[in-house]
C-alpha cells in the first residue's frame, strides 16, 4: 500500500534511530575498530540486515524510505524500483511493493551462464530508476550498480539507502545528482545523538564515536599507520 502520511523530519530522525538501537543494529566499539568495505577501520559498524527480522521495524523504515522518495522526486518519478546484490534486494522489494512498481535486482557481475546477465526482472529503455541499497558511506561502491542500469538504456541518476553515514566527501560525478538524499533519520549524528540520551554506550565509547563523525579519514589516517 503506497504510503500516504508520515511525521515531521525531526519525528523520523528520532523513530528511526531508536529502532536501530532496540535490535542492535548499531555497533560501537572505539578499542577495537571495524573494517569498513573500504578497507579501513572505524569505531561503528551498522547492520542494516538485522532489519529484515524485524517486520514493525521494517514496515516502519520502508514507509519512511517510500515517502522521502515521493517528497524528494515526485509521486511518480520513477518506473523501476532496483536493488543491489545481495543486501539491498528485500529492501528494494519492500519499496517496490509500497510504490506498486516494478522491481529488479542488480548482479555485482554477470553470472557466468544463460544470458549472462546483469540485470535481473524487466528493465525498460527510458525508465527512470531508483537505486534501493542498504547502506552508504560515499556512495563510490554504487557505480558499478548504476553502469549497469544504464547500459539498458534506462536513467538512474537517483539512490536512497536503509542508512547513509553522510559523513564522507560526496561522491564522484558520474554518481551525482539529482539523488534522492535520505532524510535525518539514517544519520550517523543521529543515531550518536539517540544513543547519548538512552545512555546506550560508556561515555568514552560516545565521545571516539563522535571525534571519528567529525573528521572521519583524519581518525582513519591515524589508525591505519
Amino acid at each position: 500500500m503506497i504510503p500516504t502520511s508520515f511525521p515531521a523530519k525531526a519525528e523520523i530522525a528520532r523513530l528511526t534511530a531508536r529502532a536501530f538501537l532496540e535490535i542492535k543494529a548499531v555497533h560501537f566499539n572505539a578499542e577495537t575498530p571495524f573494517t569498513l568495505a573500504s578497507g579501513l577501520p572505524s569505531p561503528t559498524y551498522v547492520d542494516c540486515r538485522k532489519l529484515i527480522s524485524y517486520p514493525r521495524i521494517r514496515t516502519m523504515l520502508m514507509d519512511f524510505l517510500a515517502v522521502t522518495g515521493m517528497r524528494e522526486a515526485g509521486v511518480g518519478a520513477f518506473g523501476n524500483i532496483a536493488g543491489g546484490e545481495t543486501a539491498g534486494i528485500p529492501f528494494a522489494a519492500l519499496v517496490a511493493e509500497r510504490l506498486a512498481l516494478p522491481m529488479t535486482y542488480v548482479r555485482k557481475k554477470p553470472k557466468g551462464y544463460g544470458r549472462n546477465a546483469r540485470i535481473e526482472g524487466a528493465m525498460t529503455e527510458g525508465q527512470r530508476v531508483l537505486l534501493v541499497e542498504d547502506l552508504t558511506t560515499d556512495g563510490g561502491s554504487k557505480l558499478s550498480f548504476v553502469d549497469a542500469i544504464r547500459e539498458t538504456g534506462a536513467h538512474c541518476a537517483d539512490t536512497a539507502g536503509v542508512f547513509f553515514y553522510d559523513i564522507f566527501p560526496p561522491p564522484p560525478p558520474r554518481l551525482a545528482a539529482p539523488r534522492v538524499r535520505l532524510p535525518p533519520p539514517r544519520r550517523h549524528r543521529d543515531v550518536l545523538a539517540e544513543a547519548r540520551a538512552q545512555g546506550a554506550f560508556d561515555a568514552a565509547t560516545l565521545t571516539e564515536v563522535e571525534s571519528f563523525l567529525k573528521a572521519p579519514r583524519a581518525w582513519q589516517e591515524a589508525r591505519s599507520k
